[in-house]
């Protein structure tokens, strides 16, 4: 699994670097958006790294709600240094995948402010590619209707100074859950359910 999953970390994390900051006009953004997409279309396509695996042949391209530079914000983060490892449940009943929490995002979105808690996976800490890598799991009023009902992820870097991050969510993209079966899922938790719709990243697969 983590073979298949490499592909796509290399092109989330290729893209946080890209937007570290909010210098491109918007329609440079968009157009990295729309790039980054394709670039995403084509690893589903290949065997190798589809999350279809040896049915790559039977994808057929994402849905994505329009890129929309007001969904991507500016979050502060407030780190919770004394949190307890947990086990977070996954789509396999019989799985469970550790984490621990990082801290929390606190952002305004549309003049409503929110909060999120993001996480760290203890399964990764071996790997250079996700040595200061997080994980935001969410669903949303979207979630189950125009979106994977599972809901959908978000990959962060931990900031190199202060405790502010970009938070994308044009970025945002479904587990590979949500593209057939023999994967194990992390769940999102209730706290991380937002009262409102986020109309931005990948929609659901298939009804």
């Amino acid at each position: 699994m983590m073979k298949r999953l490499l592909p796509l970390a290399i092109l989330a994390l290729w893209t946080l670097f890209l937007f570290s900051g909010f210098g491109p006009t918007d329609k440079a953004y968009i157009r990295s958006v729309k790039k980054h997409r394709k670039q995403v279309h084509k690893s589903f396509k290949d065997p190798e790294s589809s999350p279809f695996k040896d049915q790559a042949h039977s994808y057929t391209r994402l849905s994505y709600f329009p890129p929309d530079p007001a969904y991507r914000v500016s979050a502060t983060i407030s780190r919770t240094p004394e949190a307890d490892p947990f086990h977070i449940q996954t789509s396999n009943p019989d799985r469970q995948k550790q984490f621990v929490s990082y801290g929390q995002l606190q952002f305004d979105l549309n003049g409503a402010a929110y909060s999120l808690t993001v996480y760290r996976n203890l399964e990764l800490p071996g790997i250079p590619l996700y040595k200061n890598h997080l994980f935001l799991l969410f669903t949303d009023e979207s979630s189950g209707r125009d979106t994977y009902g599972g809901g959908r992820y978000l990959d962060l870097e931990i900031p190199e100074t202060g405790n502010e991050i970009v938070l994308d969510f044009n970025m945002c993209y479904n587990p590979y859950c949500a593209y057939g079966e023999g994967w194990s899922c992390p769940i999102p938790p209730s706290e991380n359910h937002l009262p409102i719709r986020i109309e931005a990243g990948v929609k659901k697969y298939h009804d």
